[in-house]
């Protein structure tokens, strides 16, 4: 408890202190380093992980760190984990309690990051990504700079990167394409998609996903931005008919440690770790892509379905058109809009990083 006490001196105040104290309790075993003696309890950290009401929590994350954890290390190391929309952490603020230690591992993002940290959204602006394979050439450009950023200048290790479901367009009237959405109010949960969403004429609605069903239901919104599968999950397929498929954003997230956490663990779970995250990564992202086309076939009652509850909605396809228009809509405004939030300097990381690996160079200003 006394490592929580600094947090109250730096404006988290009491909601740090209650954090440390009733969720986590951790930063002490987190520092026990001490070898273990045969027949010790095993070595326990707690975890902050992701969405809990979807897959990549459900079927990825809890399960590695409850119960495969212990099997990997023969019963040495076992960890606690908590979804971050249950254990009240302010996504906003999670890299600030990475950072101080008040959460020792835990989950962060990154289209959370926009206000404080907008260097770090860069990877999945909306309108960059239009298939999970420039996704991944996307991160694979961007990684480098992320993790040394995090490392030297806030004190995080970067420990996984993982993505959520393709964002796509959840629509209660009639859609045939991009130029339909004028005038819609429409929810978005970032400020890349807003800028997306502003550049097509529509208002942009910043909702919250528990508070998503209500909001369609009520008129306060009329089209929803939100993953293909988590829509679904949600029950959208029962008050919307049209699917636009164009992924419009993913949801990519990092899995961090504050850095003194991190070091203060014993040599040998480090070791493991470095060896099973990667694995615990790639099969979240093949989670994703699975319930990216899953999510479309349940909503659209597909035969195809899988894992979810099968709707009656019409899937409108991706013309070369809107193509075009996604095209120019990033070059012109989503980009343009970022680097002017992020300065001067995400000129210089934006060309030495994606803009090199993707070819879009930062836009010449008149």
């Amino acid at each position: 408890m006394q490592r929580c006490r600094p947090v109250l001196d730096r404006m988290l105040g009491l909601f740090a202190l209650v954090f440390c104290a009733s969720v986590l309790g951790a930063l002490p075993a987190a520092a026990q380093v001490s070898a273990q003696s045969p027949g010790a309890a095993p070595y326990r950290i707690r975890v902050v992980g992701g969405l809990g009401a979807l897959n990549q929590f459900t079927r990825w994350e809890e399960p590695f760190w409850s119960h495969e954890l212990q099997r990997l290390s023969g019963g040495k190391f076992t960890a606690d984990i908590v979804p971050f929309d249950r254990a009240g952490v302010p996504g906003i603020e999670m890299m600030r309690l990475l950072q101080l230690g008040v959460v020792p591992f835990g989950t962060t993002l990154m289209s959370s990051l926009s206000a404080q940290y907008p260097q770090f959204t860069a990877p999945d602006l909306a309108g960059l990504n239009p298939d999970i394979a420039s996704l991944k050439t996307t991160l694979a450009a961007f990684r480098p700079f992320l993790e040394k950023s995090l490392r030297e200048h806030h004190g995080i290790e970067a420990l996984a990167i993982y993505t959520y479901p393709a964002q796509v367009l959840f629509c209660k009237k009639t859609l045939a394409g991009l130029g339909d959405l004028a005038g819609r109010r429409i929810r978005v949960s970032s400020v890349g998609q807003a800028d997306f969403v502003g550049a097509l004429g529509g208002v942009a609605v910043n909702v919250a996903l528990a508070d998503l069903m209500s909001n369609l239901q009520n008129g306060n919104v009329e089209c929803a931005i939100t993953g293909a599968m988590s829509g679904n999950t949600l029950g959208l397929h029962t008050v919307t008919s049209h699917l636009y498929a164009m992924p419009l954003t993913w949801g990519l997230a990092i899995f961090g440690a504050n850095r003194a956490a991190w070091e203060a663990l014993p040599p040998d779970m480090r070791a493991l770790l470095r060896r099973e995250l990667p694995r615990l990564e790639a099969a979240i992202w093949e989670e994703s892509e699975r319930d990216t086309t899953d999510g479309i076939a349940c909503n659209t009652g597909s035969a195809a379905c899988q894992n979810g509850r099968k709707g009656a909605m019409a899937v409108v396809p991706v013309s070369a058109q809107d193509e075009r228009r996604r095209q120019e809509i990033f070059s012109a405004t989503v980009l343009p809009r970022w680097l002017k939030r992020c300065g001067a300097r995400c000129n210089e990381i934006w060309s030495q990083t994606i803009g090199a690996a993707r070819h879009i160079p930062v836009p010449v200003t008149p």
